[in-house]
C-alpha cells in the first residue's frame, strides 16, 4: 500500500491572517510610510550614521529611502540562535515558523504566591519567578516579570539580570534602563560565556529596545539598539502600539505604524554593522475606549500579531510576539480564556519569541500563578500544532483487522507504542468525581498555586560557579546609574 498523504506539508496545524500579496502591500505601506513621513531619532551618533548611509535628516526627522530599507531587509541575520548559559548549547533557533514562549518584563508589581499580597517587585520576586520559568518545561527562556524596585531605580536593571542569571540556565531576554545598564549586562554575559567572542558566537542573552509611538526613537532606545548591533548580538526591537490612541484605528494602519518604527530600527541597525542579528514584532493592541487601558486580552491583539507573524515570515525575518497573557486582575476564568486564546493562535501562527506569559491587570502585575497555568495550555496548543500524521503506521489497517469487532486495543504493541503522540496533562484534572473530592476539590488555580509555591521551595537551578556569580555581584555593586538625558 502507498502513501496518499503528504505528510511533509500537512503535518502541523496553522494560521495565517495575510496572503503574500497582502503582507507585500503592507510593506510597501511602511516603506513609503517611512519615506513620506518618517520617525524621530532623538541621538545624534543614530542621526550621523543614517544620514552617511543617504537617509534624509532634517533635524531629529529621518526620512529613509526605499533602497535603504530593501537593503536592510537583505543583509540582516535570518538565522539567530539562543544557547543554554550553564552548557553553551545552542537550543532556540529563532526562525521559519519555530514557535518558542517565556514571560515578560517590567511589571511594576507582583502578587506574591505565598501571600496573595500586591506589591512592588523585588528582587526575591524576580528570582521567585526566573526559578519557576527554569522549572517549567514549556517554558522556553526567560525574562525579568519585574521591575526591581527594593534598589536604585537607575541600576536595578542590573540587580533583575543578576537574580536571573543564578537562577535560569535558559536563555534569557534583558531589558536595560539605559546604555550604560546594557554595557555592564553585556559584561556581567561575557564573564558566564567566557568572553566577548565566545558570547557573540554562541549567546545565550537576547537584547531588547523599543521606540515610542507614535514614530520616536529616545536616545536610550537607539543607544541600546547601536551596542546590540556593534556586539553583534540578538537585539529585539519593537514598537507597543494601540489602535485608536498611539496608531489609527483600523487594523491595517496599527500594522502599517508598527512596521515603519520597528523597520526603521533595522534600518539603523544595518546601517551600524551590516548583518547584525535583528528582531522585529511588537505588542499590537487596542486602546480600550471604556476603560483606557492598553488591552492585553483584547482579541485584536492576538489577530494583530499573528498577522504580524505572517509578515515576518513574508520577509524572513525573526519575530517577537506576545501571548499568554490578561487584563484580568484576578486569576479566573477571564484569565485563563484570555491566555489561552492568545496563546493557541500564536503558536498557530509561527512567531518566534512569544513573550509576557504571566501579565495580568493590563500588563501592570505579574502571577506566577497564571504563568503555571499557561504553561500547560501551551502543552495543549503544542499538540495542536503538532497535527496528525497519516501513513501506512498510524492508519493502523492490520492492528484493525487483528483486534477486530468488539475488541480491545489497550494490550496491543502498536498502543504502548504511540502512546506519547496524546498529550498528558501536568495540571488539568481528569479524575473522576470521587477521586477529585478525595483530594479537595481543588480548582486550577489553586492547583497552579500549589505548584509555584513547591517548585519556589524546592527546586534548584543548575548552580553558577562561584568565581562567575563572585565577579557578577561585584558588576552589581559597583553599578552608576545614569539620570534620563545624560551623555
Amino acid at each position: 500500500m502507498t502513501t496518499r498523504s503528504n505528510y511533509q506539508a500537512y503535518a502541523s496545524t496553522q494560521m495565517s491572517v495575510f496572503s503574500p500579496d497582502q503582507c507585500q502591500e503592507l510593506v510597501y505601506a511602511a516603506t513609503e510610510a517611512m519615506w513620506r513621513t518618517g520617525t524621530d531619532f532623538h541621538d545624534q551618533e543614530c542621526l550621523d550614521i543614517l544620514k552617511k548611509a543617504g537617509c534624509w535628516v532634517d533635524g531629529k526627522r529621518v526620512r529613509i529611502p526605499a533602497h535603504i530599507t530593501e537593503r536592510a531587509l537583505q543583509t540582516c541575520q535570518k538565522h539567530v540562535v539562543l544557547c543554554n548559559s550553564r552548557t553553551g548549547a545552542r537550543e532556540l533557533f529563532i526562525e521559519g515558523s519555530n514557535a518558542y514562549f517565556g514571560s515578560g518584563p517590567c511589571t511594576p508589581f507582583t502578587r506574591n504566591p505565598f501571600t496573595n499580597e500586591r506589591h512592588r517587585a523585588t528582587r526575591q520576586s524576580v528570582g521567585w519567578a526566573t526559578k519557576l520559568l527554569d522549572a517549567l518545561p514549556h517554558m522556553d527562556y526567560a525574562m525579568s516579570l519585574g521591575i526591581v524596585q527594593d534598589v536604585p531605580l537607575l541600576i536595578s536593571d542590573r540587580h533583575e539580570f543578576e537574580q536571573q542569571i543564578l537562577n535560569t540556565e535558559k536563555p534569557i531576554i534583558t531589558v536595560c534602563v539605559d546604555e550604560w545598564g546594557q554595557e555592564d549586562i553585556i559584561k556581567m554575559a561575557e564573564i558566564v560565556a567566557g568572553g566577548e567572542e565566545e558570547l557573540r558566537r554562541n549567546p545565550f542573552i537576547c537584547l531588547y529596545a523599543e521606540p515610542i509611538s507614535p514614530g520616536v526613537h529616545c536616545r536610550e532606545a537607539a543607544q541600546k539598539l547601536l551596542i546590540g548591533a556593534k556586539k553583534g548580538l540578538p537585539t529585539i526591537y519593537t514598537p507597543c502600539i494601540m489602535a485608536g490612541g498611539t496608531a489609527p484605528i483600523t487594523m491595517a494602519g496599527v500594522m502599517v505604524q508598527g512596521l515603519c518604527e520597528s523597520l526603521s530600527g533595522l534600518v539603523l541597525s544595518q546601517c551600524t554593522r551590516e548583518g547584525a542579528p535583528f528582531i522585529m514584532g511588537g505588542v499590537y493592541t487596542i486602546l480600550d475606549m471604556g476603560s483606557t487601558i492598553f488591552s492585553y486580552g483584547a482579541p485584536e491583539l492576538s489577530l494583530l500579531l499573528a498577522g504580524l507573524a505572517d509578515v515576518a515570515h513574508y520577509l524572513n525575518i525573526p519575530m517577537f510576539g506576545t501571548a499568554g497573557c490578561t487584563d484580568a486582575c484576578i486569576i479566573d476564568e477571564q484569565a485563563g480564556m484570555e491566555a489561552a486564546i492568545s496563546i493557541a493562535m500564536t503558536n498557530m501562527s509561527g512567531a518566534n519569541l512569544n513573550h509576557d506569559t504571566g501579565y495580568s491587570e493590563y500588563g501592570t502585575t505579574s502571577n506566577l500563578d497564571l504563568v503555571v497555568i499557561a504553561d500547560e495550555v501551551l502543552g495543549m496548543a503544542r499538540r495542536l500544532t503538532k497535527g496528525i500524521k497519516v501513513d501506512q503506521e498510524t492508519l493502523a489497517l492490520d492492528v484493525i483487522e487483528k483486534v477486530g469487532p468488539g475488541g480491545k486495543f489497550g494490550n496491543e504493541e502498536h498502543t504502548q507504542a504511540h502512546m506519547e503522540e496524546n498529550y498528558v496533562p501536568r495540571l488539568v484534572n481528569r479524575a473522576a468525581r470521587d477521586i477529585f473530592d478525595k483530594a479537595g476539590s481543588k480548582t486550577l488555580t489553586q492547583v497552579a498555586n500549589e505548584k509555584v509555591r513547591d517548585i519556589i521551595n524546592y527546586h534548584e537551578p543548575a548552580p553558577l560557579p562561584k568565581d562567575m556569580a563572585a565577579k557578577i555581584r561585584d558588576i552589581v555593586e559597583n553599578a552608576v546609574g545614569h539620570m534620563p538625558g545624560e551623555e
